[in-house]
């Protein structure tokens, strides 16, 4: 939280950056920055922002659950304290005007946290972690799509025309050149990466037509959580800067693979740095198997989490058009058809890589759901089942394949609630179920096609 030395930093951070206006934000449920913008000079000496706390039970639509669904919800819309974190502290390289963007914590006005608030929920579990000496460690891996403009939502979306002319027609998997087509995109991207400190590592094309992927390096996970929202923003900026757009859609075109954000995971002592997940003789551990069975006994209750939308289950189907997303929680050794993989690796690098979240996935809520999941493993000390070997097209445990069967496994699962927090948890399946009736009234062009004269 803010503290003395944390204003002066950001007050000499903006004097050295010659900030002359700052975006306040703060992440929704889903993952969209909301926020205030002010000028620098008052944001430094007038106070704290404030924003009401129903922007965290605001749908992807703009609306809000129905009273029904939220009757432990205070209707007052009571007010909350933007508070500062002098750890993530952007510029906004884009802006005409030296610009800042920050992302914040909020407290309601008599000092409590606002449990719902995603970046709070992650905090709630690293906390948990910290409180028995443990430190996670993640680096995520976002894959998106550049596709051309469309403002026609009823039109489907095209891979965009390169410095070549000429569109993507096939799979293009880890080519140079197919990368090179957006050079001018690119660079300017990493160019925006670089003046906001984002810790990204390589780039890859990836296996559909106009599909990349960035990684990033490893880190704490909060960091890493900040990093990959500034991140989406500014890749969506420079491609409309350069005439197309970016998604970070779970499965924006039928015919091609879905986008994940492939999350690693591990385990260190605080403050030493020991690799928990391995053991003397470089073997995986008790905690690393124990974290396993807790992914694996808990990832089909988290599932809201790492596909959030109903377009994320469209990317979690079996036929995903030869693309590589898991349909299980199993584990395996270096094997991208199971949704646990566990890298080749020194024990040093010993990791889990849980490869079912969808791009579209709020990072903070992916990041909480996955390290929530292996927590209770440790603490209940489960088994996990032994790794498969080969390709694996299901695995024996069920995960849920669609919103309204995911919403309910996660409401009748108590120990991902108790971790996670019963109102921050119940807020989330309100607004989840609110975006599933709001789809559910929209008549698709399937429908049409099929049935308008046939039945």
């Amino acid at each position: 939280m803010e503290t003395a030395s944390g204003n002066m930093d950001i007050e000499a951070w903006f004097k050295e950056h010659g900030i002359t206006e700052v975006e306040c934000l703060v992440s929704d449920m889903t993952g969209v920055l909301k926020g205030k913008i002010m000028p620098a000079g008052k944001y430094l000496r007038g106070g704290r922002p404030r924003l009401p706390d129903s922007v965290f039970i605001q749908t992807v639509t703009g609306g809000y659950p129905d009273d029904e669904d939220l009757r432990f919800w205070n209707f007052a819309e009571l007010d909350m304290q933007l508070i500062a974190d002098p750890g993530a502290l952007f510029l906004v390289p884009w802006a005409e005007e030296p610009t800042a963007q920050i992302i914040h914590d909020c407290l309601y006005m008599s000092g409590e946290p606002v449990e719902i608030s995603p970046r709070y929920v992650l905090r709630r579990v690293l906390d948990l972690y910290a409180a028995r000496g443990w430190e996670p460690v993640v680096a995520p891996e976002m894959e998106f799509y550049l596709v051309k403009t469309n403002t026609d939502a009823d039109y489907p979306l095209e891979p965009p025309i390169g410095r070549s002319g000429r569109q993507e027609t096939g799979r293009q998997s880890y080519s140079i050149d197919a990368v090179n087509e957006f050079d001018p995109l690119f660079e300017e991207m990493y160019d925006f990466c670089e003046k906001q400190g984002l810790d990204l590592d390589t780039l890859i094309h990836e296996e559909g037509a106009g599909q990349m992927e960035v990684n990033f390096q490893h880190g704490d996970p909060l960091h890493l959580a900040d990093q990959v929202l500034i991140f989406k923003r500014t890749l969506r900026e420079t491609a409309l800067r350069h005439g197309m757009y970016a998604t970070f859609m779970a499965k924006p075109m039928a015919n091609e693979p879905g986008s994940a954000m492939h999350i690693h995971q591990s385990l260190r002592a605080a403050g030493q740095g020991d690799n928990l997940f391995a053991d003397e003789d470089g073997q995986p551990s008790r905690m690393f198997l124990n974290f396993i069975g807790g992914l694996q006994r808990y990832i089909p209750a988290a599932m809201p989490f790492f596909a959030p939308n109903i377009n994320s289950y469209r990317r979690l189907m079996p036929s995903d058009s030869g693309g590589s997303a898991p349909t299980n929680a199993e584990w395996s050794y270096d094997n991208r058809t199971v949704g646990l993989r566990v890298p080749i690796g020194d024990t040093a690098n010993m990791r889990i890589e849980n490869r079912l979240p969808g791009a579209d996935a709020n990072p903070y809520l992916a990041m909480a759901a996955t390290l929530a999941c292996g927590y209770l493993g440790l603490l209940e000390r489960l088994e996990p089942r032994p790794p498969l070997v080969g390709s694996v097209s299901g695995g024996d445990l069920t995960l849920p394949n669609d919103v309204v069967p995911s919403l309910a496994m996660l409401g009748e699962c108590k120990p991902l609630i108790d971790v996670l927090g019963e109102r921050f948890v119940r807020s989330y399946l309100a607004v989840k179920r609110a975006e599933h009736a709001a789809y559910f009234r929209v008549i698709s062009s399937w429908e049409r096609e099929h049935l308008l004269l046939r039945v």
